[in-house]
């Protein structure tokens, strides 16, 4: 069973920097694509940035390029989610995920079948 658990989150001034980590654990193919989401009060949850297995592509939406970077350094046992250059709308929980999505689905909820419990970011302006 695919475990996911984040943790990193909290408190900082607009122009910080926060890392995220995901602890991942459980994986019984070398395939796979882990993925930061995050959701704002009121808001749908929406796809920042993944990660793929095999390669190490990586995939970032528009508000995460040249802000966000993600990486493993222990081959996908921890995968780090850099947050710089912060802003008040990154305000949101984060979500750490993993699945097998295709190209289509990579920034999508549906392309993920596990999740971590979130961790709380907030930016203040």
């Amino acid at each position: 069973e695919v475990q996911l658990v984040e943790s990193g989150g909290g408190f900082v001034q607009a122009g910080g920097s926060l890392r995220l980590s995901c602890a991942a654990s459980g994986f019984t193919s070398d395939s796979y694509v882990i993925g930061w989401f995050r959701q704002a009060p009121g808001k749908e949850r929406e796809g920042v940035i993944c990660l793929k297995s095999r390669d190490f592509q990586t995939y970032r939406s528009d508000s995460a390029k040249g802000r966000f970077s993600i990486w493993s350094d222990d081959g996908m046992n921890s995968v780090y989610l850099q947050m710089d250059n912060l802003k008040p709308e990154d305000t949101a929980v984060y979500y750490c995920a993993a699945g097998r999505p295709i190209l289509s689905t990579l920034r999508t909820v549906r392309g993920y079948t596990t999740w971590g419990q979130g961790t709380q970011v907030t930016v203040s302006s």
